[in-house]
């Protein structure tokens, strides 16, 4: 089974786990777990935007699976930090050229990061997925998981 037709089987497996369910952990934990388990990714979690004891905000580390990660990231710093500020989908081929990579893990070697949208469209945190391979994220990678974040959003954050 190719990475397309995995995610074709994915979807639907997703936004029936979710339906009615409105636990934003909840909700997070079950999807970061299927993505990981069904495609083995080195780190697959979340980060949401929460605001600092001063008021501004930052991404906090949510629902994840893989190793211990970084627990705080501000808006345009690294990969998520950027995709949150830009409001948009990141893929990065290699880290090592990502200026302002944040290398919560020496192992990780490609990501992808894809926002959440509220039904306002602010971003409300980011899917972030890494793998221990270069270059193993594309267009079909992105093209589905912005389809994942929908299906959070329509569940729990509309």
């Amino acid at each position: 089974m190719n990475k397309q037709q995995t995610y074709e089987e994915v979807l639907p497996q997703i936004a029936a786990l979710i339906e009615g369910e409105q636990e934003e952990m909840s909700v997070l934990a079950n999807v970061a777990a299927v993505l990981h388990e069904r495609f083995g990714f080195w780190w697959t979690g979340f980060y949401l935007v929460r605001p600092t004891a001063s008021g501004i905000e930052e991404l906090r580390l949510g629902p994840f699976q893989g190793p211990v990660a970084c627990m705080h990231i501000g808006k345009g710093r690294g990969v998520c930090g950027t995709s949150w500020a830009r409001e948009a989908s990141i893929v990065v081929p290699d880290v090592e050229q990502f200026p302002g990579h944040i290398a919560c893990s020496s192992a990780s070697r490609s990501e992808i990061v894809v926002p959440l949208f509220n039904s306002n469209h602010t971003v409300v945190g980011v899917l972030d997925i890494d793998s221990a391979q270069l270059n193993t994220f594309d267009d079909t990678d992105r093209i589905y998981l912005e389809q994942v974040a929908a299906l959070i959003t329509k569940a729990i954050y509309s």
